[in-house]
């Protein structure tokens, strides 16, 4: 059976799987839910939001991802009976971005991975989103390539995403796909595309996630945090 260690090229998700998307999402939605005494669970508020999300790139697959959770906003206030919110709050909304907290595991993870591997980005973000979480809760830490969204023209299912990936590490570090590892929390929008591309994955469960899940997952892998995929990797597992 491979190992962990039979790679050279661990491919991120960030956003649900480095970050914690969820928590961002619901935090920054707080304004909005705040103008009604409605009240909505957890997983209703992240289905009907990623819902919209998705929907919305495949609609404008090249909108820059913080203009996209703008146009978002007001549509989810809309789906949840909600006042409609000011221009200024979607925007705000769309900002929230650079803002959402690492999981508590990441930084000292990738730390770990990189004494491995090659870490690389492939993002359903722009540039300067990542860029602020980046320097951010990310503590600056410094990704071997660093591919978004907005780099590649359409977001993640998309095999698109998945082509420009395998083309510029094989350019760049000579990394074949079969020597790279997807590694991610999302079953919808990183393990099946991965899979359709010829990638083996390691899911990252992040118990509780809901966005992005799907029936039948699909993995190689499986830990519940970044932090335990580091601890075997030095297990040598």
């Amino acid at each position: 059976m491979a190992r962990l260690s039979d790679y050279r090229l661990l491919c991120f998700d960030v956003y649900g799987t480095l970050i914690d998307w969820e928590g961002g999402i619901l935090a920054a939605l707080q304004p909005l839910l705040s103008t009604s005494n409605a009240e909505f669970s957890r997983e209703h508020l992240l289905t009907v939001y990623q819902e919209l999300e998705s929907a919305q790139q495949r609609i404008t697959p090249d909108m820059p991802y913080s203009q996209l959770l703008a146009t978002v906003h007001p549509l989810l206030a809309a789906r949840l009976g909600l006042p409609a919110p000011s221009d200024a709050d979607s925007q705000r909304f769309g900002a929230s971005v650079g803002t959402w907290p690492a999981f508590s595991d990441t930084v000292d993870a990738l730390q770990r991975l990189a004494k491995h591997y090659k870490l690389v980005v492939l993002s359903n973000v722009d540039r300067a989103s990542f860029a602020q979480s980046n320097a951010g809760s990310l503590q600056g830490f410094p990704f071997d390539r660093i591919i978004t969204a907005q780099d590649v023209g359409s977001y993640k299912p998309d095999a698109r995403n998945f082509v420009y990936m395998k083309q510029a590490v094989q350019a760049e570090f000579g990394v074949r796909p079969e020597q790279i590892l997807q590694t991610a929390q999302s079953q919808f929008h990183d393990h099946r595309p991965a899979q359709q591309a010829g990638i083996r994955s390691v899911w990252i469960e992040r118990p509780g996630a809901t966005m992005g899940n799907t029936a039948g997952p699909i993995f190689d892998w499986r830990f519940a945090t970044l932090g335990e995929m580091a601890d075997a990797l030095e297990r040598g597992e």
